[in-house]
């Protein structure tokens, strides 16, 4: 078949907004991260109506309000927690506080909407799971390399119907850009950012759950390290670890902040999908070498080879799931199990990694001596 015919398999349609205006209203609470635009612009696009917004810091009240001018602002966190009109709480604090917003907005009565890393240590997840059991809330979390991504998303529909039969192996390659002096301080602080296989690598862990269809898995290596950035010690500049999943699938993920200032984007993500009986490459945010944009997807199978050119032709479903599941009591966009166990997992390949970093190494070895 030519590697142009891309017939057999296309995308889903592209998702519509499930709920009317005022239908199902939703508020922001914790700027920390840029990632809370994303989360707020998938909800409006599913037709979710976003009402307040609540953050000590007015630069970034009045930066949100520029993408959101119809937002009100909150005078306190109280104020919204205490509007019965609103179903629902995202937010993108910092990390280490992610935890202890969704704690306080299930106890209101709430679902909540966190960015990833959705908190840094065990001890948070089990206090969070408490929480979900007891207050029948949602603690859903923003996996945004996969549920905010096309490829991804295409990958899965694939994936679904059976293209590359059984999956194998997912191997995934997570590159940032630093830009350390546009980051704030907590940023570079572990207790605070969790470390780099907690921030970027539960955003891997996610995938490799996701695509592999496992409950659980055990991670049998992992590695940390800074190797370029001593004047922020406690980061976490590379990370990679092994998975061994509950299907018998393997995964691999490296995440790093060496993104080169010459690339055209922040980070060359991509993916790699072992099946039975074929292949998927995902190069989710470019194709290197070329001007060609995001949303590239390669398929090899028995029948055929394809590049499919997927930006703008997929939309991202996981928003009107999530509402939908919100007001149904559902969890057709992600469950409950799912978002816990993929930070879980993430948790503990940061706890046992092996620091590569020998002046971090030299301390440990000095403060046992």
């Amino acid at each position: 078949m030519s590697a142009s015919d891309g017939g057999t398999y296309a995308p889903a349609p592209l998702p519509d907004p499930v709920v009317e205006d005022g239908e199902f209203v939703f508020a922001a609470i914790g700027l920390d991260h840029g990632h809370v635009y994303g989360m707020c612009e998938g909800l409006t696009g599913a037709g979710a109506t976003l009402k307040w917004v609540h953050d000590p810091d007015p630069d970034k009240i009045a930066r949100f309000r520029e993408r959101f001018p119809d937002v009100r602002v909150a005078r306190s966190e109280e104020e919204v927690l205490d509007d019965p009109e609103v179903q629902l709480v995202a937010g993108a604090a910092v990390t280490s506080e992610r935890c202890a917003l969704g704690l306080r907005v299930m106890e209101a009565g709430k679902d909540y909407f966190t960015d990833k890393a959705p908190l840094t240590t065990l001890e948070q997840l089990a206090a969070a799971r408490e929480a979900v059991a007891r207050t029948g809330r949602k603690y859903a979390v923003y996996y945004s390399e996969r549920v905010h991504v096309e490829t991804a998303v295409f990958a899965g529909q694939l994936i679904d119907q059976g293209a590359i039969g059984r999956v194998l192996q997912v191997v995934g390659f997570g590159p940032h850009r630093l830009n350390a002096p546009s980051r704030p301080a907590w940023f570079f602080e572990k207790a605070r950012y969790g470390g780099i296989l907690t921030d970027i690598g539960s955003h891997n862990v996610d995938q490799i759950l996701h695509y592999t269809g496992a409950t659980d898995a055990e991670v049998v290596n992992s590695q940390i390290a800074n190797y370029a950035h001593p004047d922020h010690p406690e980061l976490d500049d590379f990370g990679d670890a092994n998975l061994v999943t509950s299907t018998g699938a393997t995964g691999y993920f490296r995440c790093d902040w060496f993104t080169p200032d010459g690339l055209q984007t922040w980070g060359d993500g991509r993916t790699f999908i072992l099946g039975t009986e074929g292949f998927i490459e995902q190069r989710k945010y470019m194709n290197l070498g070329t001007q060609d944009g995001p949303g590239h997807l390669f398929l090899a199978n028995g029948q055929q080879e394809t590049h499919f050119r997927l930006f703008g032709e997929v939309g991202y479903p996981f928003f009107g799931q999530l509402v939908l599941d919100c007001l149904r009591r559902t969890e057709d966009a992600m469950t409950q199990e799912h978002a816990f166990k993929a930070v879980e997992l993430a948790l503990q390949a940061q706890a046992g990694a092996r620091d590569l970093t020998p002046e971090r190494s030299a301390r440990r070895s000095g403060s046992a001596g």
